[in-house]
């Protein structure tokens, strides 16, 4: 007999037979993760939190990560408005200049994801 349960429900743990499965996550988290998994999953992108994670008061200035990975400026702008953009990072200007720090919440979501 044909199932008439949609692909997005989860499966009830007496349903499958094994007991050994936990509830499934949920759909708003799953979209989540989704959306931050396809932002940071480009190698620069991840550099780039890496150099922010790794600066001494956790930020850093646009120049500054364009002198430590040898890129254009621009390439640098383009990922970090990316990131800015999916709540990655923060935005900053002091001045002329302009900071980067990883958003609280989204740093421990980046942690448990490398867990």
């Amino acid at each position: 007999m044909p199932s008439t349960r949609s692909a997005s429900s989860p499966v009830p743990v007496s349903e499958t037979g094994t007991g050994a499965l936990r509830a499934a996550m949920a759909r708003e988290r799953a979209e989540d993760i989704s959306r931050l998994l396809r932002v940071v999953s480009e190698p620069t992108r991840l550099q780039l939190l890496s150099l922010i994670f790794q600066a001494p008061d956790g930020r850093a200035r646009v120049v500054d990560l364009t002198a430590a990975l040898r890129l254009r400026q621009p390439t640098i702008s383009h990922h970090l408005k990316l990131m800015d953009e999916a709540g990655i990072v923060a935005r900053e200007p002091i001045g002329r200049e302009v900071w980067y720090s990883i958003v609280p919440g989204r740093l421990e979501a980046i942690g448990d994801l490398l867990r």
